[in-house]
């Protein structure tokens, strides 16, 4: 996995590229494809606010085919990293869910086709 980091509104520092690195990596295991592209967006939204500092974490990648885009805003930056990993382990399982089950349904038509079970045609309510 290639974690490319982009900052805005803030410096990007040591430490923080290294939380982010640590914490991103850690999806790594459930990615099946080696040396994607991980882009990953941290920063300050906006100076306006009266309640304080609003943090905006990001992460986009492209798995199997499909675009994986999570956005998590917090008061905190780190929080915003743990909260941006937590959403990106959901995308990235309920993807794979998806892919499983279609798997199963097409073998499983296969397998009736095969013993001669054909599904009868849904009649349609008029």
């Amino acid at each position: 996995m290639n974690i490319i980091i982009k900052a805005t509104g803030i410096e990007l520092t040591d430490p923080i590229r290294d939380y982010v690195q640590k914490r991103i990596s850690s999806i790594e295991k459930f990615i099946i494809q080696k040396g994607i592209p991980v882009y990953v967006e941290i920063g300050k939204t906006t100076d306006h606010h009266k309640s304080g500092d609003i943090f905006r974490a990001e992460v986009s990648l492209e798995y199997k085919g499909s675009k994986i885009y999570t956005v998590v805003e917090r008061d905190d930056l780190y929080s915003a990293i743990d909260g941006v990993e937590d959403s990106l382990y959901r995308e990235i399982t309920t993807n794979q869910d998806k892919t499983r089950s279609l798997w199963k349904r097409g073998a499983q038509q296969v397998k009736n086709i095969m013993k001669g079970v054909v599904a009868s045609p849904k009649k349609s309510k008029k």
